[in-house]
Parts: structure tokens; C-alpha cells; sequence
């Protein structure tokens, strides 16, 4: 037996019996299947996509010095780069806090490497400020610097790169930016299950949802996890950090967002 709007409060679903219930999950389980064939068809046609051969000798700076590009793969055929923005001589609370929350969902890549494919993020900034940044946040993922190199090694930030390697020959194969790099984020996809979702702006919500914010609204916070954009917050994981504090300043000239 369905129940009236008022049996709840505002700004929620309506109530409805189980079998109701049921009979409206089943007809968007519908578009549900059709949304994911779509997918499995973009992905076969990325696996199709042409490649670019480059230098693998190209020479990134990590924990263990300069290495070539092919370290990368750690001897594996395929490899995943996540390319984070970086701002020179910005605190680590000033750091990109898109890259950081992609970054943060990236910390195992087991089941990557059971299939044969090695993860690794690469940055523009200094490897001493870059090493520094890495051991704050604790991430035990392999980072290189690629200062001043040109793409597909360097260049643009804010990817997500696959390569290939062919014995001693390195391929580009994909990238993507922007909303492509949501598939390293799965907190996106378990908020897209929830009753409010990301609780963003730019949404379609029914009427009397709470009013969304603005993109990335979560991205930074205060001591007190309020989003906050201003000179005190932190990155949202930098809170998970022994020890951390509030910030005093970002240290730099403007935001990713």
C-alpha cells in the first residue's frame, strides 16, 4: 500500500510498499543494462584505438634517481599513469585537490598487477618537493618527477595514460581528463547510488532535494571536515595524516577548480 508524500519528511523519496518498490528498480535496471553495453562497447572500441610510439629511454626522476620511462612498467606490458598537477613551492595543503582525491582511491594496484598492468603518478614539480609530498600523504605508489618533458611522458596534467611496451618500445595508447578520470574515483560511483548523490549543482534532482553545491565541493575541508575552500582547509585526505593541522595558507595563486 502506497503512502502519502506527507508520511515523511520533505526533500525525501516517496514511501512505497516492497512490490512497488521492486516494479520501479526492475524498469531502471533496464536502462541500467543498456548503460552498462554501452560501456563494454567504448571500451572495445578504446582497444581498437591506434597507438604512438615514443621514447622509453625518456628519463623521469624518482625515489631511486633518474631511471628510463620503461621502469615504469616494472617489467610488466601495460601500465596505468596518473598524472597529477603540481604547484611549485605551494605547501602540502596547496597541492591539487582534484589529483588528490583521484590519487587517494589509487593507493593498491593488486589486482592491476595480477593482470599484468603496473600503476605509477607522474608530475611537473621538483622531486624534492614531490618526495616530501609523498611521504606526508603516506602513499607507497611509485611517483616520478617529469619536469620539463614533453608529452605523452610529460605535458599536460590532470590525465589518466595507458601505455604498452613491446620489449624495449614504449606506445601511447589512451588518456583522458576531466570527468574520463572518474573511473579511478569509485566514491563517485557509490554517491551516484545514494538518494542525494554527489550533492552538486549541476544534478537533476527532484523538487524539494537539498540545493546542490558547487562541483568538487568536497575536495577540501576544515578541521571540523566542513568544505571549505579557504587558507585553512586541507585536501580532504590530508586529515587522515598523524599529526596534520590546520593550514595557514595555500601558498599559491589560484585553484584547480
Amino acid at each position: 500500500m502506497t503512502t502519502t508524500p506527507n508520511d515523511v519528511s520533505a526533500g525525501r523519496p516517496p514511501v512505497v510498499d516492497l512490490a512497488t518498490w521492486q516494479a520501479a528498480r526492475d524498469e531502471l535496471l533496464v536502462r541500467e543494462k543498456a548503460h552498462t553495453r554501452a560501456g563494454d562497447a567504448l571500451a572495445a572500441a578504446r582497444r581498437r584505438l591506434p597507438m604512438v610510439e615514443f621514447d622509453g629511454a625518456t628519463e623521469v626522476v624518482g625515489a631511486d634517481g633518474a631511471v628510463p620511462f620503461l621502469d615504469l612498467f616494472q617489467g610488466r606490458e601495460e601500465l596505468i599513469v596518473y598524472k597529477h598537477m603540481w604547484y611549485d613551492g605551494a605547501p602540502h595543503q596547496g597541492q591539487c585537490e582534484g589529483c588528490t582525491n583521484a590519487v587517494w582511491h589509487l593507493q593498491d594496484s593488486a589486482y592491476l598487477n595480477a593482470r599484468g598492468v603496473s600503476f605509477a603518478v607522474v608530475t611537473t614539480g621538483r622531486w624534492d618537493e614531490v618526495a616530501a609530498f609523498v611521504g606526508f600523504m603516506g602513499y607507497t605508489q611509485p611517483w616520478y618527477s617529469v619536469r620539463d618533458l614533453p608529452e605523452p611522458v610529460g605535458g599536460d596534467m590532470g590525465h589518466l595514460t595507458t601505455f604498452l611496451r613491446d620489449g624495449d618500445r614504449a606506445f601511447l595508447t589512451y588518456s583522458t581528463t576531466g570527468r574520463g578520470t572518474e573511473g579511478a574515483t569509485p566514491s563517485f560511483s557509490l554517491l551516484d547510488m545514494t538518494p542525494y548523490g554527489r550533492g552538486e549543482t549541476w544534478e537533476d534532482n527532484p523538487d524539494g532535494w537539498p540545493e546542490g553545491r558547487h562541483a568538487c565541493w568536497t575536495w577540501r575541508s576544515d578541521v571540523d571536515g566542513n568544505p571549505s575552500w579557504g587558507p585553512t582547509s586541507r585536501p580532504t585526505p590530508q586529515w587522515t595524516r598523524p599529526g596534520v593541522a590546520p593550514a595557514d595558507t595555500l601558498g599559491r595563486q589560484e585553484n584547480c577548480h
